[in-house]
């Protein structure tokens, strides 16, 4: 179990700032053990990782110095507990692209992914398949429909995506200035938001400059497994 994160914001305030960090802390319930988020600074994505809790990765890294020279916060965010090592923790990232993923895209053995997909992998991490992915133009959904998916997507070019594909759980709240991810309702409720919306099914749901949502959905033939 993880929690993934995302903060679209529009000339976030300081409040603001105050909302997306309680945020990232309660989602740190699905994950205590490695913390990491990427955002995008001088036309460049940047991605910080440690050990250790949101709240101890919130006293080294502050928000406001995530904000873009554009005055606006492209940010996506990972808590994570261990099931086994602590190697690989997330985002996953490219120079295009940083996602941030709860679930599991393959069950072969990292040995076989080149083989099995096509793409040579740099960590054992089956979500930097993914990356991958999405560096080939395809769709994650349909490359992988027998996978449990839970995604934001930080894109270079300050474009933020996110999507499900039934078996794991994902959450969006639109606010007047911007738009917030997070892997559960209630995370949402306990950070102080109560109208959270679950993300509909293999639906690619992308955040526009206006913070209007644009949505496309897919057809993979599984089932919603999320109540």
């Amino acid at each position: 179990m993880c929690a993934v994160i995302g903060v679209y914001a529009k000339n976030p305030s300081i409040e603001d700032l105050i909302l997306y960090k309680q945020v990232i802390l309660e989602s740190s319930i699905r994950g205590l053990h490695a913390t990491g988020a990427s955002w995008i600074k001088n036309g460049e994505i940047v991605t910080v990782i440690r050990g250790g809790s949101a709240a101890r990765y919130l006293k080294d890294i502050n928000l406001r110095d995530c904000i873009n020279e554009d005055g606006n916060l492209y940010f996506v965010g990972h808590c994570r507990y261990s099931t086994s090592d602590l190697l690989y923790n997330q985002p996953l990232y490219s120079e295009r692209f940083s996602i941030v993923h709860n679930g599991v895209v393959s069950q072969e053995m990292p040995e076989r992914w080149e083989e099995l997909y096509g793409y040579k992998c740099k960590t054992k991490n089956d979500s930097e398949l993914i990356v991958h992915t999405l560096e080939v133009g395809k769709s994650p959904l349909e490359e992988f429909p027998d996978s449990s998916m839970a995604v934001v997507e930080l894109h270079k070019e300050k474009r933020l995506r996110f999507y499900r594909n039934g078996k794991r759980p994902i959450y969006f709240t639109s606010t007047k200035n911007s738009v917030i991810i997070t892997s559960t309702a209630d995370i949402a409720l306990r950070a102080g938001i109560d109208s959270a919306s679950q993300v509909p099914m293999n639906t690619y749901v992308t955040v526009n400059s206006d913070m209007s949502l644009s949505m496309h959905r897919v057809e993979t033939g599984r089932k919603d497994l999320q109540p």
